[in-house]
């Protein structure tokens, strides 16, 4: 089957677009884990600010990445989860940590 070179790279940035950026992999995979409340994504990944994770959660909430559930009466009132839509990326992102540390020893030997 002939590849449409145009459709490909029309989807890989589409992918990048949604999921590109420094923070967007590990918010998710920090949700992933049972990060469910603000502070605990928060605390999970270094170096993040209260503001870009806010600003992240909610352009990730608008992709239909996460779900945003308010419950005034509830002991944890905001909840983040990870949305059937976002757990269909899942084998790439298990993929895409398999090469992270694959390339990162290649280049810790090749130094």
């Amino acid at each position: 089957m002939e590849r449409n070179q145009k459709e490909e790279v029309q989807a890989l940035q589409d992918t990048l677009h949604v999921l590109g950026g420094k923070w967007r992999l590990p918010i998710i995979n920090s949700i992933c884990n049972g990060n469910n409340r603000f502070r605990e994504i928060e605390r999970s990944i270094p170096g993040i600010t209260t503001r870009m994770l806010s600003r992240e959660l909610k352009e990730m909430e608008i992709n239909m990445l996460i779900k945003r559930t308010e419950d005034r009466d509830a002991e944890i009132q905001v909840k983040y989860e990870s949305t059937p839509y976002c757990k269909s990326f899942g084998p790439v992102i298990e993929e895409m940590i398999r090469w992270g540390k694959l390339h990162r020893k290649e280049i810790i030997r090749n130094s």
